[in-house]
This record gives C-alpha cells, sequence and structure tokens, in this order.
C-alpha cells in the first residue's frame, strides 16, 4: 500500500501483504460505499481464499482452516470467509520505564497492559510476544532487585488505605439491590460505541459523542446489581469488576483522541488528517479520577537513535 491520499484512503498496492491497519482502512471504505456483506457479527468483507487449493491451504494456513470451519461454518476451501476489524492490541497502556518500573515504586507492568514505548502509535506485526518475554524478564529482575535493596514503598497507610477501598467496592458491588442495569446490557453499549465512535477512524463531533455517552454509562454503571452473590468462583462479581475497568480504559482513549488534534500510526482523524509533530509528538498520559472523566496530560517521546519520517510503502517495507 502506498501513501494516504486524503481523508486517509490508501494506495492498494501491496493488497492483502499490506501492514493490518491498512486493511482495516480500506474495509471502513468501502464499507461506507455499501459493499460490506451483513452479518450476525456486523459488517464484514468476504476473504476469498479458494484459487490457493486444499493443498497449499492445509500446508500453510491450516491454522487459519481450523478456525474458519470451527468459529464461522465455512471451509476455505470452498467458500469466502466473511472477515471484519476488531481490536487486536491496545498500543499504550501503564506508564513504564525500560526496565518495567512504573512510576509506583515497587509496581511494575509488562506486554499488553504496560506502555514501555517501543511501538509508538502503531505495532510491527509479531512484536507482541518479543515485547513480553523481553519486558516480562526485565520486570522479574527489577522486581528482584528493588526486594534485594531493602527498599519499601513509601506511605504504606496510604497503600493500605488502597486495599481498604478496593474491597469496600467489591463489598459494595455483592450488597446491590433493586438496580435495573446488566453488565451484559452495557458492555454492549459501550462496544458499539468505541466501534461507531473511536475507531479506525474518528472525528471531534464523534469522539465528544463517545465521551459523553461513555460518562452516561460510567453513570448507570452504579446501578448494575450481581445475581451471584457467593464468595467462591464468583464470575458474575468478576465480570462487573471487568467492566467497570474497561469503562475506565475507553474513557481514558476517548478523551486522549479527543484531545490529540491530529493523525498519527493507527489513530487516524477525518478532521485532522495530518501528523503533527510540533505539538503531539508526546505521549498522551490520562489521569484517573474516581468520579469524573480522566484528565488529559503527556509525557516526551524519548528519541534515541531513529527519528520519526513519513510513512511511506513504495520500497515495499513496514
Amino acid at each position: 500500500m502506498g501513501p494516504e491520499t486524503p481523508l486517509g484512503k490508501p494506495q492498494l498496492k501491496t493488497m492483502e501483504l499490506g501492514p493490518r491497519d491498512r486493511v482495516s482502512q480500506a474495509f471502513w471504505h468501502e464499507q461506507r460505499k455499501g459493499n460490506a456483506v451483513p452479518t450476525q457479527w456486523g459488517d464484514s468483507m468476504l476473504l476469498d481464499m479458494r484459487h490457493l487449493g486444499e493443498k497449499t491451504i492445509n500446508e500453510r494456513l491450516p491454522l487459519v482452516r481450523d478456525m474458519s470451519i470451527s468459529y464461522m461454518g465455512v471451509d476455505p476451501v470452498t467458500d469466502p470467509v466473511p472477515v471484519r476489524p476488531v481490536v487486536h492490541y491496545m498500543m499504550g497502556g501503564i506508564h513504564t520505564d525500560i526496565k518495567a518500573a512504573t512510576p509506583l515504586p515497587g509496581l511494575y507492568a509488562a506486554g499488553e497492559c504496560a506502555c514501555v514505548s517501543i511501538n509508538g502509535a502503531n505495532r510491527l506485526g509479531s512484536n507482541s510476544l518479543t515485547e513480553l518475554l523481553v519486558f516480562g524478564r526485565r520486570a522479574a529482575l527489577s522486581a528482584m532487585e528493588y526486594l534485594q535493596s531493602g527498599a519499601r514503598p513509601a506511605g504504606d497507610a496510604a497503600l493500605a488505605a488502597l486495599g481498604t477501598a478496593a474491597q469496600a467496592r467489591v463489598r459494595e458491588l455483592m450488597q446491590r439491590s433493586g438496580g435495573t442495569e446488566t453488565v451484559a446490557g452495557l458492555r454492549k453499549e459501550m462496544m458499539h460505541t468505541m466501534e461507531l465512535n473511536a475507531g479506525i477512524y474518528r472525528t471531534g463531533e464523534a469522539l465528544a459523542e463517545a465521551c459523553a455517552k461513555l460518562a452516561d454509562l460510567r453513570r448507570r454503571y452504579r446501578g448494575v446489581q450481581l445475581h451471584d452473590k457467593t464468595n467462591v468462583y464468583n464470575t458474575d462479581l468478576l465480570q462487573a469488576l471487568e467492566l467497570g475497568s474497561m469503562l475506565d480504559c475507553a474513557e481514558a482513549v476517548t478523551q486522549s483522541a479527543l484531545a490529540r488534534k491530529e493523525s498519527r500510526g493507527a489513530h487516524q482523524r477525518l478532521d485532522f488528517v495530518e501528523r503533527d509533530d510540533k505539538n503531539y509528538l508526546r505521549h498522551s498520559l490520562a489521569v484517573y479520577h474516581p468520579s469524573q472523566a480522566p484528565r488529559v496530560d503527556y509525557c516526551d517521546v524519548v528519541i534515541t537513535k531513529s527519528q520519526p519520517g513519513v510513512r511511506d510503502y513504495s520500497g515495499g517495507h513496514e
């Protein structure tokens, strides 16, 4: 695929060998033309692999064939397979340094939950496992060094208070009664809002709509009532807690995207199509607030050797 055209539309050159975000963007444009195929999972496109033949598919794409048959009931040897873009990877997370240390002494993070800043606004394919192995080990080594140094987190009373607050949150969920909201219902609305307004392409108007909707969902989340009140293997409680965390993450994404008036990597805005290194060559930093939308701040990008360049595929490389 070549450089972006107006409105971020990619020029199709490398076709199915193009980077995944460019393929997703091409899907968006074809969907807007009315070329999508409606399915029970939403609009899809048909991926036709029949020309490869059964022998090649079995040799080179056995997992793809197995998943197509198991999950879609479609054999790629004989029929096109419905496909659609989905969230594959979070390019961001808990702020860490190259030793996997967070700003909180004694706390370390690695993998997809962390932002160690090696990916930027996009990620090269197959980097995630390497990142997890490298920084997972680095996190373990850092934790060992921290313990061996004899250091202890400052403010034990504050940490104890956080633990007490977390326990109180669980107890409050378990004791709720008379609530009318469901975890599944709120999660479905959240997913629809994020895909519609904060997905492949974004605008300020749509992101503002998402921020308002998520604030409403956070308010309604206080009306979620558990059906299972037991203390052992309570998946109902687990899903409710996960939904609260997902709403926090969704607000961090939408508020940060609304404030970032440019296009960069997987963050593509139709109202600000150019990359703006002067104002936004910085990491977005969402600061949590328990009852309001997160505050958006920024931290500097550390550039050591490779300077930012224009994303171009004329040479056929990522």
